[in-house]
C-alpha cells in the first residue's frame, strides 16, 4: 500500500474501488461455493424480490437506491437467465410487475445458509478492527447526501483561491477595467442604456462625487472584478449595489461573493441601514449570489433600466 501512503486521502476513490473489487471477487466465488447461480450485481434486485411481493422496476430502483436504467438492465439479464419473470398488475394492466420465477424461488430457499455464514464472517472481521466500517459508511453516506464531495472540494478551492484576492478602493488606473468588465456582461445579455453610459463614462463624477464608492477585486494583483455603491437620495435606501462585474476567466473563484460582502460591510461602516439593487431573473447566478448575500425581493421602486425585472433589498439593522 505504498502508493496510498504517498497519495493519502486524495486517493480515497481508488482505495475504495480496490476494496470493493476485492470483496466483489470474493462474493462471486462465495456464490459458487454454495452452488448459487447468481451474479453479484444482481443481489440487490434478487433480495428485494425474495419476499415474494411483486414490484415495479421503479419501486425496486427506489428501494435499492439504483437508477431506473440500471435496474432495467439487471432485470433484463435476470429474465434471460430465468430467475425472474414479468406479469401484468391485476389492478392496472398497463403496469408490468416483477417477481421471482420458480428458479428464482428455488435459489432463494437455498440462500439462508449463505447469508448466515457471510454475516458471521463479516462480524468476525469487525471484531478484529478498531473501527466499525458499517457505521462509518452510514455516516459518510449521510454527510455526502447533505453535501457532495464535489461541492466540498469546490468550497475548499474557493477558500484557497480567496486567499489570493484583495479588494481595494477605486482610483483612476482602474477606470478602463471598470468600463470593460461591465460592458462585457451587459452586452452579452442586453443593450447598454443611458444610466450605464453615465456611470461608465464618468465613474468619478457620476458615482464618487455623488457620495458613492467603487471597489476593485485584485486576483494575484490583477484587477478582475468591480462593483459600486451608488448613493441613493430617495429617503428610504442609503446605497444601491450596482455595476458588479467579474471577469469570465476568474469566475468560480468566489470573487463576486467577496466583492458583494466587502461592499455590504463598507455600507455598514458608512452608517447605511438599507441597500438596494436591481437585476434580471435571466441572470440566475447573480440572483443566487444576491440571495446568498442576504438580499430579498421587493417591488414598487422606480427604475431607470429597461432590463430590470427584479428589485431586491438588504436590511443591515
Amino acid at each position: 500500500m505504498n502508493f496510498f501512503n504517498k497519495t493519502g486521502k486524495m486517493a480515497i476513490g481508488s482505495r475504495l474501488r480496490m476494496l470493493t473489487d476485492r470483496i466483489t471477487d470474493d462474493a462471486a466465488r462465495i456464490y459458487k461455493l454454495y452452488g448459487i447461480d447468481l451474479k453479484v450485481k444482481w443481489f440487490p434486485v434478487f433480495f428485494v424480490l425474495s419476499d415474494g411481493e411483486p414490484k415495479t422496476i421503479t419501486a425496486i430502483a427506489k428501494e435499492i437506491g439504483h437508477s431506473h436504467p440500471s435496474v432495467s438492465n439487471i432485470i433484463r439479464e435476470m429474465s434471460t437467465e430465468g430467475i425472474i419473470k414479468e406479469k401484468k398488475d391485476k389492478s392496472d394492466g398497463r403496469r408490468n410487475m416483477i417477481v421471482l420465477s420458480a428458479k428464482g424461488k428455488s435459489i432463494a430457499k437455498r440462500m439462508p445458509d449463505q447469508y448466515a455464514d457471510v454475516v458471521a464472517a463479516i462480524e468476525s472481521i469487525s471484531g478484529q478492527t478498531k473501527h466499525d466500517l458499517w457505521k462509518a459508511i452510514e455516516e459518510w453516506e449521510f454527510l455526502l447526501s447533505e453535501k457532495s464531495l464535489l461541492k466540498r472540494v469546490e468550497d475548499e478551492k474557493k477558500a484557497r483561491e480567496s486567499m489570493s484576492v484583495r479588494i481595494v478602493p477605486y482610483d483612476s488606473r482602474y477606470r478602463e477595467v471598470f468600463r470593460t468588465l461591465n460592458e462585457e456582461w451587459i452586452k452579452s445579455y442586453f443593450e447598454m442604456e443611458e444610466a450605464d453610459h453615465k456611470a461608465l463614462d464618468d465613474p468619478e463624477g457620476y458615482i464618487l462625487q455623488n457620495g458613492g464608492h467603487i471597489f476593485v477585486a485584485l486576483y494575484k494583483d490583477e484587477p478582475v472584478g468591480v462593483c459600486a455603491l451608488l448613493k441613493m437620495n430617495d429617503g428610504y435606501y442609503d446605497f444601491e449595489l450596482a455595476k458588479m462585474a467579474v471577469s469570465p476567466k476568474v469566475q468560480g473563484k468566489n470573487i463576486g461573493f467577496l466583492l458583494g460582502r466587502y461592499a455590504i460591510n463598507k455600507a455598514k461602516e458608512f452608517g447605511a441601514t438599507k441597500v438596494y439593487l436591481e437585476s434580471n431573473t435571466i441572470l440566475k447566478p447573480a440572483i443566487s449570489l444576491y440571495q446568498k448575500l442576504g438580499f430579498k425581493k421587493v417591488a414598487g421602486h422606480a427604475t431607470p433600466y429597461k432590463r430590470s425585472n427584479i428589485q431586491m433589498e438588504l436590511l443591515l439593522t
